[in-house]
């Protein structure tokens, strides 16, 4: 079942919000919970993630029913993505070492905010050619 596109980019742009926090105050927690919010988001799909939960009980109501769709398989693994980086973040930011936390974090930023500023998903982009690669090879 195709997904509404405007509930990715929504969850692109709370995330970019977020990572830029985590970037300011070099917060762990916040960090930890917007791990655990793209967990959620690649184990179960975005709307199940509690950014696709906000987008589709408070967001969606008020801007009315999708005119475009898509696959739901490129947003996940954008979150299987996102998981890795915001992952490796949490490490950094918990044992060290520092950079590896800036780093990580300011990657998986770069990524959400150019989702959900100009709608372009690298991780989705990336399942693409994944997809191709492995087509070819197969």
């Amino acid at each position: 079942m195709d997904i509404d596109v405007r509930g990715p980019r929504f969850g692109a742009a709370v995330t970019t919000v977020v990572l830029a926090v985590v970037l300011v105050t070099g917060s762990a927690w916040l960090l930890a919970w917007q791990t655990l919010a793209v967990a959620l988001g690649a184990a179960g799909g975005v709307g199940r993630s509690p950014y696709g939960w906000l987008f589709r009980t408070a967001v969606r109501p008020r801007i009315g029913p999708p005119t475009e769709y898509e696959a739901p398989e490129p947003p996940r693994f954008a979150q299987a993505v996102g998981l890795v980086f915001a992952g490796l973040g949490l490490v950094g930011y918990t044992f060290g070492p520092d950079w590896l936390g800036l780093a990580a974090t300011g990657a998986a930023l770069a990524a959400a905010f150019l989702n959900a500023g100009f709608g372009y998903c690298l991780g989705c982009e990336m399942y693409l050619l994944v997809r191709r690669l492995t087509v070819r090879a197969g």
